[in-house]
């Protein structure tokens, strides 16, 4: 007899935003401005030798005075902040189990360092939250998602100042009180381990604020920093809402040896542990072993006070939840091959996979054995809070959107999601990425869709921004009613 594998009852199917993707209105509502806000649209042919925002203070200032000669898409976003309604209304007819979504800080604490919150931010995720209980979707709501307010950037260097994990703490408690009995899923900070790639995005700091000699020691810094809020914000969790759970977010990579010699094994044993380092400290509450070693070869010397290590060890996290997109592989420095690209990441191609329009490598398997990897270490419930392909859609004269390369994709990965629950993994959710067609974090374009629902906007915010179904909407809305059954 075969084995079947099956989804459990209960599983969380759904969707996942950004906030600084999709509300718009950033100058509504009290809304402070965020890193998110000034970063700028960028032309396909000024991208070629593109490496993420790492801007200097001045070139921010520049941008500040210099507005109306400039595209922020994420200013713009989809105009979720007054669409919301009719978005959540469209989810609900996709049969989503739940959304996931990002409060924007500069929403709650326009500066970031107020004593009081911003009562108007505060009341709109109300009735977001509301909104989504009427229509029996549960929210997952991440505290920090690509975005702080950029106050926090200009006055206090970002998350190298220690300042940054009282300022979060404060914001924290004060969502996870406010919406206590309306939130039962809240993640603190979204793909942590990007900031090893994109310390801008990641933890606000801007180029002249560091050197190119200290910039790994600056990182390692912010990073401990975010430990210590992640930790207390699960400890205000625990305290506030217990009913709650709180988990943490990574970019979930699985590495692959280009070779079978020894040295290339070991290198992607290396660059696993740039996954790992970041769930290891948030789940089992201590910095890994093999860290003391990294950090002396690098010089990297961590300011620490006493009490943080017991304080870490003491608040870890509920559940592991992670980004899949691709896999990459790993060789020694001497090696040779051609380069894949991919949002953050990049290695050598693999030969055995075919790519997005973007480049990335498409690898449904890798998500089946990083699944296992993570809970064969960690044994806490995991959670797949992001997945999906960003392609070129095309309207038809019908207004009808056939996008059968994206059905094949998710398919393929949800097919490896429910082996992966054979194989004995507890698996919580799956919210795919964009489930509505939004800002791309990383090129700041609306041409990359991942949604099954499109929005008629361009990459400047033309647009009527009417919402049309997909083929892969009706799709989805079939493989939720069976729960995966029907693929």
């Amino acid at each position: 007899m075969s084995f079947q594998p099956k989804f459990p009852e209960g599983f969380l199917w759904g969707g996942a935003i950004s906030a600084n993707q999709a509300e718009g209105a950033f100058n509504e509502g009290g809304k402070g401005l965020s890193t998110a806000d000034v970063v700028e649209y960028v032309k396909l042919e000024d991208r070629k030798h593109m490496k993420f925002p790492f801007p200097t203070s001045s070139e921010i200032e520049e941008v500040l005075q210099n507005q109306s000669q400039k595209v922020f898409p994420k200013r713009f976003g989809i105009d979720f902040y007054h669409r919301y309604k009719e978005d959540i209304a469209l989810l609900k007819e996709l049969g989503f189990k739940a959304f996931r979504i990002s409060i924007a800080w500069s929403r709650i604490f326009p500066k970031g360092d107020e004593i009081e919150p911003n009562e108007e931010g505060l009341a709109f995720y109300d009735r977001v939250f509301d909104e989504m209980h009427k229509h029996g979707i549960e929210p997952v709501v991440t505290l920090s998602h690509y975005e702080m307010p950029l106050h926090l950037s200009m006055e206090y260097q970002g998350w190298q100042n220690r300042k940054l994990v009282d300022f979060f703490a404060r914001y924290a408690e004060t969502v996870i009180r406010r919406y206590k009995g309306k939130v039962k899923y809240w993640i603190t900070f979204n793909e942590i381990n990007s900031l090893l790639m994109a310390p801008y995005i990641s933890l606000g700091i801007l180029r002249d604020q560091v050197t190119e000699e200290n910039l790994l020691q600056t990182k390692f810094q912010g990073a401990h920093h975010q430990f210590l809020a992640s930790a207390k914000a699960v400890e205000a969790c625990h305290r506030i809402s217990p009913e709650a759970k709180i988990g943490c977010m990574v970019i979930g990579i699985i590495n692959y040896p280009n070779s079978s010699h020894p040295e290339d094994v070991f290198t992607a044993l290396q660059d696993q542990r740039n996954t790992f380092f970041f769930t290891d400290v948030q789940a089992r509450g201590e910095y890994p072993a093999y860290t003391e070693r990294f950090l002396a070869e690098h010089g990297i010397q961590l300011n620490k006070e006493p009490g943080d290590d017991a304080f870490l060890k003491e608040h870890i996290v509920d559940f592991i939840s992670f980004s899949y997109y691709m896999s990459t592989v790993s060789a020694r420095p001497e090696s040779s091959g051609e380069e894949a690209v991919g949002n953050l990441i990049s290695g050598l191609k693999n030969p055995y996979l075919e790519a997005s329009d973007w480049g990335w490598q498409i690898d449904p398997v890798g998500l089946r054995t990083l699944l296992n990897l993570f809970y064969e270490r960690y044994q806490k419930p995991l959670f797949i809070v992001e997945n999906g392909l960003g392609a070129f859609d095309k309207v038809e004269e019908d207004g009808s959107i056939h996008d059968p390369y994206r059905i094949s994709y998710l398919k393929e990965h949800i097919q490896q999601m429910k082996e992966a629950v054979g194989d004995g993994v507890d698996l919580i959710g799956y919210t795919s990425w964009g489930p509505i067609d939004l800002v791309s974090f990383s090129t700041s374009e609306m041409s990359k869709r991942y949604g099954f629902i499109y929005v008629d906007q361009d990459d400047y915010g033309n647009g009527t921004l009417t919402r049309s179904k997909k083929d892969s909407f009706y799709w989805y809305q079939k493989v939720i009613a069976t729960n995966g059954e029907k693929l």
